[in-house]
């Protein structure tokens, strides 16, 4: 089902957790300690790590993915940004923190219209087997309602999150980004429908977190990097 989502036109738990706990500000304050460490272009090509908790992002095309984050890691350009969809075409793996690093933050090409299937087949068999996969985040642009790839995509994630044993492999977690974009008389209105439409499509999906990358001063930067921290066990 997931790569016709990609198609043009149309932790295991179970795993030991850290044996310390950390503030957000050791996981995220050396903005510098962040960098990029693996590319997979394919299933073979996707690399064995030293074991950090991961959670990756997906999204629509040009939901805002690579903006946010790079803001949440306190870089503007660590993550690919593009005014054209379509220009992240790999599993891009990111190192948090000072060697040997704090966690694992992994970018997916974005689902939809402009998306491919062997994208998709490559971030399904990501989420399936990666055995360090804590929580996977799915974001939504704030400036239109979900569309038919994104309830798809939902529905989809929503029957990975418990396996054939009966154990939920890793979290999702919703993120409402731009929502500076909003107009101001439709703020609740519009964060009410999306919180609706999403919790419809996938009940087990965690509630979204609001966010703006480019309001001055950024919001819910802070809260994204605890919920990153707080699903990888570090906190």
């Amino acid at each position: 089902m997931l790569p016709s989502l990609y198609r043009y036109g149309t932790g295991k738990f179970g795993l030991s957790q850290a044996s310390r706990s950390f503030s957000t500000v050791q996981i995220f304050g050396n903005s510098g300690a962040a960098e990029f460490i693996a590319a997979a272009g394919s299933v073979t090509s996707i690399p064995k790590l030293h074991g950090l908790p991961e959670v990756i992002v997906t999204g629509r095309a040009n939901c805002g993915k690579s903006t946010l984050f790079n803001a949440v890691l306190g870089r503007r350009n660590l993550l690919h940004t593009s005014k054209k969809a379509g220009r992240t075409r790999e599993l891009n793996f990111f190192r948090v923190g000072a060697e040997p690093g704090k966690l694992i933050l992994v970018d997916a090409p974005g689902y939809g219209a402009r998306g491919k299937a062997e994208w998709g087949a490559l971030f399904d068999k990501y989420i399936e087997t990666r055995r360090e996969l804590r929580r996977v985040y799915i974001l939504f642009n704030a400036k239109h309602l979900l569309n038919a790839y994104d309830t798809r995509m939902l529905i989809h994630l929503s029957t990975k999150l418990i396996d054939d044993r009966g154990i939920q492999p890793f979290t999702l977690q919703a993120v409402i980004t731009k929502a500076d974009c909003i107009p101001g008389d439709k703020v609740s209105e519009t964060i009410a429908q999306l919180r609706k439409d999403i919790w419809e499509a996938a009940p087990l999906c965690l509630p979204p977190i609001v966010t703006s990358a480019t309001m001055s001063p950024p919001f819910g930067l802070d809260e994204m990097r605890k919920n990153i921290a707080d699903a990888c066990g570090l906190l």
